[in-house]
């Protein structure tokens, strides 16, 4: 039956597909949709070991998926450490993700020397999944430099801890945000910025939605 092998072609196309993810979400979400197609191409198929083989992958992968987006937004799940401008692992770290980074901050430059220099690492466990680079722009504005998160939790938004719950611009001063001028893919729209030019600007007095 054609219609049959068809679906076993999609569920392996997709379990394959899953395995090219560089993002966790995306991972976890294409293999559990691969392996639900093979457990009804095997079960059709009345191969009964391989539906019970994709009825427990599909189970880990709904699991996962569950924990992630359920701590997509808790604040228990990151944390946000502040350290120098000119701090080693920082550098490690811009200097390990330079092509990502300039892929979506094109002319990026890190210069620990900048007056008024402030500079975030944002830590699932012992991951750094994120970095936030900013400056005094003065009248109480902070004015992001660079915004990153890694490949692998792209999907996710790790700069609102440091923008909107750890009070790290509030208890300096600050009362407005902007971001950096064109930067390619932004996800601001979700943490409550508005869209200012090419940046985008969060008023910090405002309570989070």
């Amino acid at each position: 039956m054609v219609w049959l092998e068809i679906i076993g072609w999609a569920g392996s196309a997709l379990v394959v597909w899953s395995l090219l993810q560089t993002r966790i979400l995306r991972l976890r979400t294409f293999s559990l949709a691969g392996s639900l197609v093979l457990l009804v191409y095997n079960a059709i198929l009345e191969v009964w070991p391989m539906v019970g083989l994709n009825l427990m992958l599909a189970a880990i992968n709904a699991v996962h998926l569950r924990r992630l987006l359920r701590s997509r937004h808790d604040e228990a799940a990151y944390e946000v450490l502040e350290v120098g401008p000119a701090d080693p692992y920082l550098r490690y770290v811009l200097r390990l993700h330079d092509a990502d980074i300039r892929t979506f901050n094109p002319g990026f430059v890190h210069d620990p020397a900048v007056p008024g220099r402030s500079a975030f690492l944002v830590q699932r466990g012992d991951e750094t999944v994120g970095v936030v680079l900013a400056r005094d722009a003065g009248e109480g504005v902070a004015q992001v430099d660079l915004d990153y998160v890694t490949p692998r939790f792209r999907d996710f938004s790790p700069g609102e801890f440091v923008y909107r719950r750890s009070g790290l611009f509030t208890e300096r001063g600050y009362h407005r945000v902007l971001t950096p001028p064109g930067m390619v893919a932004p996800y601001y729209e979700q943490l409550g910025f508005a869209r200012e030019g090419d940046s985008y600007a969060l008023n910090l007095n405002r309570r989070p939605e």
